[in-house]
């Protein structure tokens, strides 16, 4: 997630070092830090767009599921 392009900007910006931190945990928990950017200085050009996303795309889609509970336990209250 950049700073700065357009598909990947954020509506709150100061969220960055948040989204960065969930990203971070969730690539932990599952077992996935070594697929991280920022982990590592291999460039992923060499895989398939199907081995990217079977590797990055668990990360993205438990960050989407933490927000999603955070979300609707804050507003259950």
């Amino acid at each position: 997630m950049s700073r700065g392009t357009r598909k990947s900007r954020l509506l709150n910006p100061n969220a960055y070092d948040k989204m960065q931190n969930l990203k971070f945990e969730c690539a932990k928990d599952l077992g996935r830090l070594d697929f991280v950017k920022e982990n590592n200085d291999h460039y992923k050009g060499d895989l398939t767009a199907f081995e990217n996303g079977s590797s990055g795309g668990p990360i993205g889609g438990e960050m989407v599921k933490r927000m999603i509970s955070e979300y609707e336990n804050k507003n259950s209250e």
